[in-house]
């Protein structure tokens, strides 16, 4: 999974001098990177505690995790079913 520079509690509080009224072109000067990340963050983070995005980020994981084994449960039901047609 891609890892990031830059931690939730980092996210938030740049979010937060936005809020606060900074220009968004001087915050990203001032945090080494562009507007667009900060649009981003914004959608994603936006209006969120510390603790709300450590929960989100653990839930995104968690979700991930369950998606895999289901895709990996679907694809040995497939395997089987193709191995049964075959017999008969």
């Amino acid at each position: 999974m891609k890892r990031t520079r830059f931690t939730e509690e980092q996210i938030i509080g740049v979010l937060k001098e936005a809020e606060a009224g900074a220009k968004t072109a001087d915050l990203a000067r001032r945090h080494g990177v562009s507007e667009a990340t900060i649009y981003n963050w914004k959608s994603k983070y936006g209006g969120l505690e510390v603790s709300e995005a450590r929960r989100l980020r653990a839930l995104e994981g968690e979700n991930a995790k369950l998606k895999r084994l289901l895709a990996d449960a679907m694809l040995d039901q497939a395997a089987l079913k193709d191995l049964l047609a075959k017999k008969f």
